[in-house]
């Protein structure tokens, strides 16, 4: 075997072979049908990917486990999802998904409209979540009827789920639900406008009273430092 190809970088019809086997394994799993990954592995190897380690193929499924993660797709349970994946390796592997019919799931797609955006999430947290959502550190600002902010209903889910029906602000009870969920409002500790991220280390999920104590109220400077405070995941920007 060429070892040195492993310090090359994948090709086009590679990548699709890799994605390719990855489908059909996911698909044998979801189907609760047998299969052998480092039997699919090997034929990789003694195919198209020849002159591929075996680790390598390996990591490339992570990868693509980590793509469909953010895509809004189930996973190979076996592929753990690889921490850091590459923007320009990304891409080429949705390139790959897409010419294979797999697309952005809708529900998991990035929004600046607020009722998208909450009708997406609602969807969302009701599904189990793989891994943190990575967010979008710096919400693009966009121009509708009034100026408004991309945000990732990943997010928003994350949170709402998290919080399971409880203020993160006062720790009461969500005052009603909508929809056979508890109703609670996301809030960005820094805000958006302040160029916050949206992303879970800078959002909590509050009662409408909790809320507006955030914005409008004379101790809201105090209130915010509490909320930094008792909830840990969070992180200052």
């Amino acid at each position: 075997m060429d070892i040195t190809k492993d310090k090359t970088d994948w090709s086009d019809a590679e990548l699709a072979a890799a994605v390719g086997a990855y489908l059909k394994m996911l698909a044998w799993e979801k189907s609760g049908q047998p299969f052998n990954k480092a039997l699919e592995n090997r034929l990789l190897r003694e195919g198209p990917v020849a002159g591929r380690a075996k680790g390598s193929i390996e990591f490339r499924m992570q990868n693509i486990s980590t793509v469909l993660v953010r895509m809004g797709w189930d996973r190979i349970e076996g592929y753990k999802p690889a921490k850091n994946v590459g923007t320009g390796v990304e891409q080429r592997i949705r390139q790959a998904l897409a010419a294979q019919g797999v697309f952005e799931s809708e529900d998991a797609a990035q929004t600046a409209d607020e009722q998208t955006l909450i009708r997406r999430a609602s969807k969302l947290q009701q599904q189990p979540f793989t891994q943190l959502p990575d967010g979008i550190a710096q919400p693009q600002k966009v121009s509708t009827v009034s100026a408004t902010f991309v945000r990732d209903p990943k997010v928003r889910a994350w949170v709402l789920k998290e919080a399971n029906g409880i203020c993160e602000g006062c720790g009461a009870n969500a005052p009603f639900e909508v929809d056979g969920l508890p109703f609670l409002e996301v809030h960005h500790v820094k805000h958006l406008a302040q160029k916050g991220s949206d992303r879970i280390t800078n959002a909590v999920a509050l009662c409408p009273n909790c809320h507006q104590r955030c914005h409008r109220s004379s101790d809201r400077e105090a209130f915010t430092e509490g909320l930094y405070a008792k909830v840990g995941r969070l992180a200052r920007e």
